[in-house]
């Protein structure tokens, strides 16, 4: 497969989509709200764990003395296949690092014994911006039903916060490049086969679904809204991060793809286009897909 370059939009509405660590949505020193590719990332990769693929680079818990504590990279690893030896090759770590499906769309940076591996993804995603214009953080108090435990002579329960937006349109730019693992087929011999067309489908079902379906108490309100999948006609087709030629018009919740769509006239195979109906319009002279039905919009 050659290139594929694309937009996944993510609508927030009365959520926080990814905060800081104060809780606030993260933004850039001038007030801009963004969200990093790590918080696309992490519910692709809980689907993908859901379904029973394996998952590497996830959050995994062990118990040791009496607490439950994070595992560490080794172990979680040992938890998918078996426990890494100093003997085993890098051969054979990396063929079973390509057995876990997010380091074979996201790459990796594994370093446990002796093994120093550091793998570019076929998959790479820009930050995503919030490209509505009036949004505004709303901070809650919340009542809790407890008092104090620090404090010995407390007689009220105490309080908490909870930090969203009341809107927001986050857009991340991706490109997949198969290309990026044409050295580890070669040393990989007949063991992997690189970045596949089935690989593809699986990125792009996560791509459509799994923000939706990642209900936290943050997240209830985030959601899938617009998806864009660009499959280039031959190897000599690059593209900018595709994000910052998406205009969206705050009032009508419109997207306008004409800019994009003057970029890749002539260099493209197939344009997917997948989006909200019911909340969002898109203009565009190809054709349009109901993200949640994938059915064709009449």
């Amino acid at each position: 497969m050659n290139r594929v370059y694309g937009i996944i939009g993510i609508k927030a509405k009365m959520a926080n989509w990814n905060a800081d660590f104060t809780g606030r949505p993260k933004s850039t020193s001038n007030g801009e709200i963004y969200g990093s590719d790590k918080a696309l990332k992490y519910p692709m990769k809980k689907m993908w764990e859901n379904k029973g693929k394996n998952v590497l680079f996830v959050k995994s818990f062990k118990e040791s003395k009496g607490a439950i504590i994070p595992n560490q990279l080794g172990e979680r690893y040992e938890k998918l296949f078996s426990k890494l030896d100093e003997k085993d090759t890098t051969n054979d770590v990396m063929i079973n690092l390509f057995n876990c499906i997010d380091v074979k769309n996201f790459g990796a940076t594994f370093a446990e014994k002796k093994q120093n591996i550091s793998i570019t993804g076929a998959v790479q995603f820009g930050q995503g911006f919030n490209k509505f214009d009036d949004t505004n953080v709303e901070i809650q108090d919340i009542l809790s039903p407890f008092a104090d435990s620090t404090k010995d002579d407390a007689k009220q329960s105490t309080l908490g916060t909870k930090i969203t937006v009341d809107e927001a349109h986050y857009f991340y730019g991706f490109s997949i490049n198969p290309r990026n693992y044409d050295e580890y087929k070669k040393l990989l011999g007949n063991d992997f086969q690189g970045y596949t067309e089935e690989d593809y489908k699986e990125f792009k079902k996560v791509a459509l679904t799994s923000t939706t379906a990642f209900n936290t108490n943050s997240k209830f309100g985030c959601e899938n809204e617009f998806a864009l999948f660009i499959e280039c006609k031959d190897e000599e087709c690059y593209l900018p991060d595709l994000s910052n030629y998406l205009e969206f018009d705050s009032q009508k919740r419109e997207i306008d793809l004409s800019q994009i769509e003057k970029m890749i006239d002539g260099k493209v195979a197939k344009v997917e286009i997948y989006c909200n109906p019911f909340k969002l319009s898109v203009l565009s002279k190809y054709d349009k897909f109901n993200i949640f039905t994938k059915e064709k919009i009449s």
